[in-house]
């Protein structure tokens, strides 16, 4: 018998956190049972430690369950939970072993580079699509997030945003960030606006006009700053699920809240936030995500569609990028901890960054079930008093990530999106 080719992937990542967290969980239904079950020695707390009341729903269900169990004989509760532990041990373990040797891979070719700098390329979607070509079409800056890699966008060619602009007319340039090198793992916020700032002015150049300008979770907050500090290079300017007040709401990032200035000091030390830690903060929003979906896949067809989406998505959250040491220390314990841009705080290059001081068209596209950016913190940027001035607000019933790949993102958010940039007023390159 030929061995078992060695797993590809290296998700989902830090693999030993989620199967830590199953073991864990699991279980410790076990062990609570063990506590809790009636006429147990082990139920008796210690003569030191004060007895705490079992609420009435609980002892209810913990009295049937002995009840049950001493009228079969035994402990065949005690070994059916056993039972139901390992069978759902062994589920979340082949569905982490289904996806890391899928066969499926994402094969699309990257469109031509036209710019770059360091590590970053400036990728022409123009490329695409024939009609992305013609003479004086809107050309649109896209800018995603520093943490997880730009494909999310162009998934596949049915799930692709930016090929999908591209046949409506438009012309979009992606911002590829790339893995940070030595020089770049220095950067902080100002140092990435500075290269957007570059990258703006060649795609003004090369469009003859000013281009608009799209952000992505992250990516939005960073062109907010470009907008503000480039006005008259910036036809108008379309935010999806950009984070602004990191304190609306944090209820879902207390963890995040309470390590940040910990995590800063690591990135101090090692030179920047690796991509498992960063990985960490995700698995902080929801601790059993994974062992929910890896349980669901095994038990699909490995040969569908849907499984195909799934390996490609699960691919693109577990190949995410480093985050520069600055710019960890900014997110984490300016952003997160002292919520520096929603309190008008952030400089940029020594520009204060004011979103009510930016006039260009804008758009914010906010989804409601997002839970990597809550929607009060993003809303932050159509505030009347302290958001941006000639704002568009648009909420989608969809997530952080199913605003551009699910089922629904083509109808709720690619169109809208699509026509909002096409109506944007064109402006010669200079601003005039």
């Amino acid at each position: 018998m030929q061995p078992r080719p060695l797993p590809q992937r290296l998700g989902p990542r830090p693999l030993p956190l989620h199967l830590g967290t199953a073991l864990m969980t699991w279980v410790s239904s076990e062990g609570a049972w063990k506590h809790w079950k009636p006429g147990s020695p082990n139920s008796k707390p210690d003569s030191h430690v004060p007895d705490a009341p079992i609420p009435d729903a609980l002892a209810a269900v913990l009295s049937e369950i002995a009840s049950l169990e001493a009228r079969a004989g035994g402990d065949q509760f005690e070994r059916a939970l056993r039972r139901e532990i390992t069978r759902r041990l062994h589920r979340l373990a082949d569905g982490v072993l289904a996806y890391r040797q899928h066969a499926v891979h994402r094969t699309l070719e990257d469109p031509p580079a036209v710019w770059s700098e360091g590590n970053t390329r400036l990728l022409d979607y123009g490329a695409t699509h024939r009609i992305a070509r013609v003479r004086r079409t809107r050309a649109v800056l896209v800018v995603p997030s520093l943490i997880n890699r730009w494909e999310v966008l162009d998934l596949t060619a049915e799930k692709s945003l930016l090929r999908a602009m591209a046949a409506a007319g438009l012309r979009p340039y992606l911002v590829d960030w790339g893995t940070p090198n030595d020089e770049e793992r220095r950067f902080d916020t100002t140092a990435y606006v500075a290269r957007l700032e570059r990258a703006l002015a060649f795609v003004a150049k090369r469009a003859r006009r000013a281009p608009a300008v799209m952000g992505y979770c992250m990516g939005g907050t960073l062109t907010v700053a470009l907008a503000a500090r480039q006005p008259r290079r910036v036809a108008g300017l379309a935010l999806l699920a950009a984070p602004w007040d990191f304190h609306a709401d944090r209820t879902g990032h207390a963890f995040l809240v309470s390590a940040g200035p910990l995590l800063a000091e690591m990135a101090d030390r090692v030179g920047e936030l690796p991509v498992d830690v960063l990985q960490t903060l995700f698995w902080s929003l929801d601790p059993w995500h994974a062992m929910k979906k890896f349980g669901r896949f095994v038990g699909m067809d490995q040969d569908g569609a849907g499984v195909r989406e799934f390996v490609l998505l699960e691919d693109w959250l577990n190949d995410g990028a480093p985050l520069a040491g600055p710019v960890a220390r900014e997110c984490l314990v300016g952003w997160y901890g002292d919520n520096v841009p929603g309190s008008g705080k952030w400089v940029v290059g020594g520009r204060r960054i004011v979103p009510a001081k930016i006039k260009v068209p804008s758009l914010v596209m906010i989804p409601s079930g997002d839970r990597i950016v809550p929607p009060l913190s993003a809303a932050a940027l159509t505030d009347p008093q302290r958001g941006l001035k000639n704002a568009t607000r648009l909420d989608l019933p969809l997530g952080h990530i199913g605003m551009v790949v699910s089922s629904r993102a083509r109808d709720l958010c690619w169109t809208p999106l699509i026509e909002w940039l096409q109506a944007i007023p064109s402006r010669a390159r200079n601003g005039g």
